[in-house]
C-alpha cells in the first residue's frame, strides 16, 4: 500500500494534477494558484491553523553544500529557504535551491527496491519491473558479490561514484573495497569532472586540491573557463559576492575568458572571447608581460640580487646565480626554457585575442592588488588540460596572490570523531593475500593512466573489450555516465553485458539498464553529513536532518552498503554489524566536536542537528608581503617557519611554489609525458605551451557547458527548471544549439531549423538558435537536456534527440586522465 504523503487539503490525486502543470505555469507566465484556483489558497490557510516545523538540511542541487530551512506542515513540505545559519547561503538561495520539494515529490520516482524482469536490454525495452522487499534485493547483491569473492574474482565488482557526501555514504567506499578485496571500489567521476585543474595545482604547489578563494576583498579576478555567475561553485555564495564586490570601493574588476558570450563574461568589465584550448598560451604571455615590464611580486617570487630586471623578450639565457628566490623556485629556468619567446603577438596569433588586449590584462592583473587567477574546466578539458592549468595557476604565484588576503587558499579539514571500529582489525586473509594485488584496476589506473586518479570513462570501452578483464557485477551511486561520459553509447553496449544495480531514487537511464534498483531517498528525507568543497578556506561541514519521514520503501545509501556488508561471510561481515549504521558513524564523526566546538556553538551530534552545520573561523594561515603567519588568537602574529610553511601550505619538495614541478623529475613520470604528449623530458615540469589536439573528423569546435538549472542532470524532470534551462538564447523545453549566422548562414541553415550535428563516434539532432556571442568556428550545446528516460517531463524535453555526451570523442588529457570534453569537432548540417 502506498504512503499517504499528503494531508486532506490537497489529495495526492490532485496534487499530481498541479504538479504536471507547473511546466506550463513557467512557460506561459502565470503563477500556479491562477492555474489551479484556491488549492494554494487553500494550503496556506491550512497551514496558518497547524504547526509548522522547521528542519536543517542541505541542498542537493549541486555541490555547494547550501544549508536550507525546510518548512513542514502535517508532514509535508511547502517550503524551503535559504538557512541563515549556514555560512555559504546567509538565508539566500539560487533559482533552483527552492525545487527540492518537487524532488521528493516527483510522481515517477521509485516507491521501493525493484528486480528486473525483462533478460533483454536497451532503449526500448521496458525492464518490467516488479518490486521486492529490502530482504531479498540485499540478499541478492551481497549473495552474488559473496560468489565473486569465494571464486577468487572479487575484482570483478566494480562501484562507481559521482558526487559523493561525506563520511556516511562516498566516505564508506574505500573501506568496502579494501574488505571485500576489489580495486574497483570506488572509482570516481573526477576524471569526468575537473581532476585536470588539481593535478595542476599538484604539480606547482603540492596540493591535489580544488583552491578557496577569499573573494570579499580582491580587487580583480582574472577568470578562465570558469562560468561563475552560471555553475561555478559555490553557485549560490558566488550570486551573493559578486553583488559585493562589484559595489564596493574600490569595485573588483572582472576579466572573464571563455569561447561564448555568457552569463559571467557578459557581466565583466573585459571579455575575451579565446579559441577553444588556447587559454595556457594566453596565460603564458600574460606572465612574459608581468616579467618583462617588472611587475611581478618581488616580496613573494623574489627579485634579480642587483635589483636589474633582466627579464627581456629575445634576450640571451638568464643564468639562475643572478637571482634570489624566495618562495618561488625555477622562474628564471621556467624564463629561459618557455616563457622569453611567449610574447603577446605569438599568442595572439594562437588565441586571436589582440596583443593589445593580453597586455593590458597583464598590466591590471599585476598592478591592482589583492588579485587572483581561478580557472576550471573550460581551458582543462583538452588534450593539453594540465600544461594550460599549470600556466594559468602560475600567474597566482607571479603576483603574490598564494594564502594572501584577497587571494587563494587551500581548505582546511574538519575534525571529525574516530569512528568505533578499525577496518584494518577486520581484515581476512582472502583481502590481504598478494594474490589481490595482482589485478590492476578496471580503469587501468596507475598501469595504462600512470598519473591519473580515475578513468570512469574508460570502464565500459575496457570491460568490453577484456582489458584488463571482464566485469561481473557494476554498481552505480550518483553518477549517470550512460549519459554524461563521451561516447556516451558505449555504456548502453556495456551495460547490456553486466548485472547492474542503480540506486538513484529516479528512473534514469542507468535504472532502465538495471538488473536491481535499490532507491536512496531524495534528500530531504536522508540523514547525511556533506563536508564542503574549497569555499573560504576555514573548516566546515554540514548535516542534512531528515524533514519528513521516507515517503516510500527507500532506504539511505550509506545503510544500504552498510547492510550489504553485514552479509557478507567472515570479518568483513563482522566490521559491519559492529559500525552499525548511519546514524551511528554521524555520532561518531560529531563527538570531534565536543574538543573543538564551532563558532555555532555545535559541540554535540544534536546541536549539530539543530544548527545544520558545524565551521571554525579564521582560515589559520596568511601570506602577508612575502611572510607567513599563522593566527594566534588575535590576529596573524606568530611568524612560520620554512618547515611550517611547506608542512602546512606549500607541500612540494622544496616547501616553494614550483615553476619547475620536483614532482615531475620522477623518471617514470617524465618518460610517460614524453610518450603521451613529445615534450622533451628535460621541459616536462615547466608550465608550457603544447598544441591540443581536436578529435571527432569534423569542421567545428563543440562546447557543452553547464547551465545554472542544470543541478548536474538532477533537474532533467522538473519542468519548473526546463521552463528557464536556457536563459541566455531561450531555450526551455527545447535546448538550442548557439550558432554564429555567419556560419550557420554558409551552411544554408536558418534560425530554428533543425540541424544534425555529427562527429566521428554518432549524431544528435537539434534546433539551431543564430546566437552572435559565439565564436563563428564554435557551437555550443548546453548538456541539459536529451534524455530518453527519468521521467514524464524529462522525456518531452527531446531537443536534442540525445545527449550531447553521446557525439563527444572519448580521449582524455593524459596527466590527469581528465575527459577532453572540449576537444571534439563536429559538423552540423540543416536536417
Amino acid at each position: 500500500m502506498k504512503p499517504d504523503i499528503l494531508n486532506n487539503v490537497i489529495s495526492r490525486r490532485r496534487f499530481l494534477q498541479v504538479s504536471g502543470l507547473t511546466g506550463a505555469a513557467a512557460a506561459s507566465g502565470l503563477t500556479l494558484e491562477q492555474i489551479t484556483g484556491n488549492v494554494a489558497a487553500e494550503a496556506k490557510a491550512a497551514a496558518a491553523e497547524t504547526k509548522t516545523v522547521i528542519t536543517k538540511n542541505v541542498c542537493h542541487q549541486c555541490p555547494a553544500r547550501c544549508g536550507i530551512d525546510v518548512y513542514t506542515t502535517d508532514g509535508r513540505v511547502h517550503a524551503i529557504y535559504g538557512s541563515l545559519e549556514s555560512p555559504i547561503s546567509n538565508g539566500k538561495l539560487c533559482p533552483k535551491g527552492y525545487l527540492g520539494a518537487y524532488l521528493l515529490y516527483d510522481p515517477d520516482r521509485f516507491k521501493g527496491p525493484m528486480k528486473r524482469t525483462n533478460p533483454k536490454k536497451g532503449r526500448n525495452e521496458d525492464p518490467k519491473f516488479v518490486p521486492i522487499s529490502w530482504d531479498e534485493a540485499l540478499n541478492t547483491v551481497a549473495s552474488r558479490l559473496q560468489n565473486l569473492r569465494d571464486k577468487g574474482e572479487s575484482h570483478r565488482f566494480a562501484l562507481l561514484e559521482g558526487r559523493g557526501w561525506g563520511a556516511s555514504d562516498a566516505g564508506l567506499h574505500g573501506t568496502f573495497g579494501k574488505l571485500y578485496g576489489s580495486p574497483n571500489v570506488a572509482i570516481g567521476h573526477s576524471a569526468t569532472c575537473a581532476d585536470a585543474s588539481k593535478k595542476a595545482k599538484l604539480l606547482l604547489d603540492g596540493n591535489y586540491s580544488y583552491n578557496a578563494y577569499d573573494y570579499a576583498h580582491t580587487n580583480y579576478m582574472l577568470i578562465l573557463g570558469a562560468n561563475f555567475l552560471e555553475a561555478y561553485r559555490p553557485y549560490n555564495t558566488n550570486l551573493q559576492v559578486w553583488g559585493h564586490i562589484r559595489t564596493k570601493s574600490p569595485k573588483t574588476k572582472v576579466t572573464a575568458v571563455d569561447v561564448h558570450w555568457n552569463t559571467t563574461i557578459s557581466a565583466a568589465d573585459r571579455a575575451l572571447v579565446i579559441k577553444p584550448g588556447t587559454d595556457g598560451a594566453l596565460a603564458l604571455a600574460i606572465a612574459h608581460v608581468i616579467l618583462t615590464e617588472g611587475l611581478w611580486d618581488r616580496n613573494f617570487a623574489g627579485d634579480f640580487k642587483d635589483g636589474v630586471n633582466r627579464f627581456k623578450a629575445g634576450a640571451a639565457t638568464l643564468d639562475p646565480a643572478d637571482f634570489n628566490e624566495k618562495w618561488t623556485k625555477g622562474l628564471i629556468e621556467w624564463w629561459n626554457a618557455e616563457l622569453k619567446d611567449r610574447t603577446p603577438k605569438w599568442a595572439a596569433g594562437i588565441t586571436t585575442i589582440a596583443e593589445r588586449e593580453i597586455v593590458a590584462v597583464a598590466r591590471e592583473l599585476a598592478t591592482t592588488k589583492p588579485a587572483m587567477v581561478l580557472f576550471e574546466r573550460g581551458p582543462t578539458a583538452h588534450s593539453n588540460g594540465v600544461y594550460n592549468g599549470m600556466a594559468i595557476h602560475a600567474l597566482n604565484a607571479l603576483i603574490g596572490s598564494m594564502y594572501a588576503e584577497g587571494g587563494l587558499m587551500n581548505q582546511m579539514g574538519v575534525p571529525y570523531g574516530k569512528l568505533p571500529v578499525k577496518p584494518d582489525d577486520y581484515m581476512d586473509d582472502y583481502a590481504k593475500s598478494e594474490d589481490r594485488k595482482k589485478y590492476p584496476r578496471v580503469d587501468l589506473v596507475k598501469k595504462d593512466w600512470l598519473m591519473a586518479s580515475n578513468q570512469s570513462q574508460a570502464v565500459a570501452a575496457n570491460h568490453l573489450a577484456g582489458k584488463p578483464y571482464k566485469l561481473d557485477t557494476i554498481m552505480f551511486y550518483m553518477t549517470a555516465p550512460i549519459y554524461s561520459a563521451p561516447e556516451a553509447r558505449k555504456w548502453e553496449e556495456a551495460l547490456k553485458t553486466l548485472f547492474v544495480i542503480d540506486t538513484s531514487p529516479f528512473p534514469g537511464e542507468i535504472a532502465m539498464f538495471a538488473d536491481l534498483v535499490l532507491p536512496d531517498h531524495t534528500y530531504l528525507e536522508r540523514l547525511q553529513d556533506a563536508p564542503i568543497y574549497p569555499f573560504q578556506g576555514w573548516p566546515m561541514t554540514t548535516l542534512r536532518v531528515p524533514a519528513v519521514k521516507p515517503l516510500y520503501d527507500t532506504k539511505v545509501y550509506g545503510d544500504t552498503l552498510i547492510e550489504i556488508g553485514k552479509r557478507i561471510k567472515g570479518p568483513m561481515g563482522e566490521y559491519y554489524k559492529a559500525l552499525g549504521g548511519t546514524e551511528n558513524i554521524l555520532k561518531h564523526l560529531a563527538k570531534g566536536f565536543e574538543e573543538k566546538p564551532g563558532d555555532n556553538g555545535v559541540n554535540s551530534f544534536e546541536s549539530w542537528k539543530e544548527k545544520g552545520c558545524w565551521f571554525k573561523k579564521p582560515y589559520l594561515w596568511r601570506q602577508v608581503r612575502g611572510e607567513f603567519f599563522e593566527w594566534d588568537g588575535a590576529g596573524y602574529n606568530k611568524p612560520m617557519t620554512p618547515e611550517e610553511v611547506k608542512k602546512r601550505l606549500l607541500k612540494t619538495a622544496s616547501g616553494k611554489f614550483e615553476f619547475k614541478a620536483s614532482y615531475l623529475e620522477n623518471e617514470k613520470y617524465a618518460a610517460y609525458i614524453n610518450k603521451h604528449l613529445g615534450v622533451p623530458v628535460e621541459r616536462v615540469g615547466f608550465p608550457q605551451w603544447i598544441e591540443p589536439k581536436f578529435y571527432g573528423g569534423g569542421d567545428l569546435h563543440f562546447i557543452s557547458p553547464k547551465l545554472p538549472l542544470q543541478a548536474e542532470g538532477r533537474t532533467g524532470n522538473l519542468p519548473h527548471a526546463a521552463a528557464i534551462a536556457q536563459p541566455v538564447v531561450g531555450g526551455r523545453k527545447t535546448v538550442y544549439l548557439e550558432i554564429h549566422p555567419q556560419t550557420a548562414k554558409k551552411r544554408g541553415i536558418g534560425d530554428g531549423d533543425r540541424v544534425r550535428i555529427k562527429s566521428s563516434v554518432g549524431s544528435i539532432e537539434a534546433v539551431a538558435r543564430y546566437y552572435q556571442g559565439v565564436r563563428p568556428d564554435t557551437v555550443v550545446l548546453p548538456n541539459i537536456h536529451g534524455h530518453w528516460a527519468q521521467g514524464r517531463w524529462a522525456r518531452q524535453n527531446r531537443l536534442p534527440t540525445g545527449s550531447a555526451s553521446e557525439i563527444i570523442v572519448n580521449q582524455s588529457e593524459p596527466i590527469s586522465g581528465l575527459a577532453a570534453y572540449y576537444a571534439t569537432k563536429v559538423t552540423v548540417e540543416r536536417v
